[in-house]
């Protein structure tokens, strides 16, 4: 997958801010962050938006890009 989402997990670990609080404030669902967890989901940018404001960074903060190294 194109799209790492380890920033976004350490984030969560850093500021004390569980997948609970997530679930909860109906950020995103238990299945899309397990998805994202496993390096198999991905996000649109509402949530993405939502999750900028939760943790005050940028998208840039919670995600990168990694090439895929198929075809290679």
């Amino acid at each position: 997958m194109p799209m790492s989402y380890k920033k976004l997990f350490r984030l969560f670990e850093e500021k004390g801010i569980t997948t609970y609080t997530i679930r909860k404030n109906n950020i995103m669902s238990q299945s899309a962050l397990t998805k994202m967890k496993n390096g198999t989901g991905s996000i649109d940018t509402r949530t993405i938006e939502k999750l900028c404001a939760i943790l005050d960074c940028q998208p840039g903060d919670i995600m990168e890009y990694v090439p895929d190294d198929e075809g290679n």
